[in-house]
Order: C-alpha cells, then sequence, then structure tokens
C-alpha cells in the first residue's frame, strides 16, 4: 500500500469538514423548527384536537369539558338531544363517512389567546385537501377552553375565509 500523497490527504480532510459542517447545519436546522414552530405540542393546540376528536366520535363528556360555559349551554340549548356531538355531527355529510384524524393546521395568537384552524379528514376519503374547522382557545385557571368554534366545511369553500372574524361563520358556536 502506497502511502497518501499530500493532495490525496488534503481532499480527504476537506471532504471530513465538509461533511461535518453540512451535519452541523442540518443539525441546527432541525433544533431550531422544534424550537420556535409550536405545532401540535402547544397546549393551547393539543386542546383544540382534542375537542374536535372528541365532538366528531360521540364523547360528549370529553367534548364540554373542554369548551367554555357559554358552548355548553347552545348545545344543550340548540343541539338534537342537547348534545354537542349530534350538532358537530350534523355538519359534515353522512357519505363523508366518519373523522379518520383531525390535526393542527395553524394558529394566529391574539393576547393570551390562539385563533386555532384544523385540517381533518374523513372515512370516505373526504377532506383529501382539507375539511377545516376554526377554534378560539382562551386561557381558563391554567388550562385551555374552547370559547368559539366555526367550520367543519371545505377549506376550498368562501367562507372559510376570514372565519375568525367572520359574525357569520358556517357551523359557528356562540
Amino acid at each position: 500500500m502506497r502511502p497518501q500523497s499530500e493532495p490525496d490527504a488534503m481532499n480527504s480532510r476537506t471532504l471530513v469538514i465538509l461533511a461535518a459542517a453540512l451535519i452541523i447545519v442540518v443539525v441546527i436546522i432541525v433544533a431550531a423548527t422544534l424550537l420556535f414552530t409550536p405545532g401540535q405540542t402547544e397546549p393551547a393546540f393539543q386542546a383544540a384536537v382534542a375537542f374536535v376528536e372528541a365532538a366528531a366520535r360521540g364523547d360528549d363528556a370529553a367534548a364540554l369539558a373542554l369548551v367554555s360555559p357559554a358552548i355548553r349551554d347552545a348545545a344543550a340549548a340548540g343541539c338534537p338531544e342537547g348534545s354537542l356531538s349530534a350538532c358537530v355531527d350534523a355538519y359534515t355529510p353522512p357519505e363523508w363517512g366518519d373523522l379518520k384524524s383531525v390535526v393542527f393546521r395553524r394558529a394566529t395568537p391574539d393576547g393570551e389567546s390562539w385563533d386555532v384552524d384544523l385540517i381533518s379528514y374523513y372515512a370516505a376519503n373526504r377532506g383529501a385537501s382539507g375539511v377545516c374547522i376554526y377554534a378560539r382557545m382562551e386561557p381558563v385557571d391554567g388550562s385551555w377552553q374552547v370559547t368559539r368554534y366555526a367550520g367543519f366545511i371545505h377549506c376550498a369553500d368562501p367562507a372559510w375565509r376570514d372565519i375568525s372574524s367572520n359574525p357569520d361563520a358556517p357551523n359557528s358556536e356562540p
């Protein structure tokens, strides 16, 4: 085996340095993304997802625990059999089937509160481009409550635009 010539050793060393620099840059980008993108790990966003999952799956007890008294009262007075889940179920056409998943899409802070947008997908391949849901999340006694929700409509629906500030938003409570 012949010893490495000086140019070969320099090329190897340069490649190792470039590879190490690339790895460091990738680690920094991943770390920054994890630190500065709240995603579904923010408690307010987790509560919004949990509310939609519970309401869409018929778990009134879990859904009602995550909403404000005004939404509870509106559900008791205006939903079939006083069931919040029954109202939510009525928002989506039966041919969509059951909810399969709901995920955090984005959120806008408003003081201590959050305007949270979610996307859900349904069993009959509905929602491939998104069934959008809005939830207003406000802190109450150390936890998060849904104080207003709207949507459960296809994201391409023009009614989705500016849903957080639209007093006539579809499927809005309260």
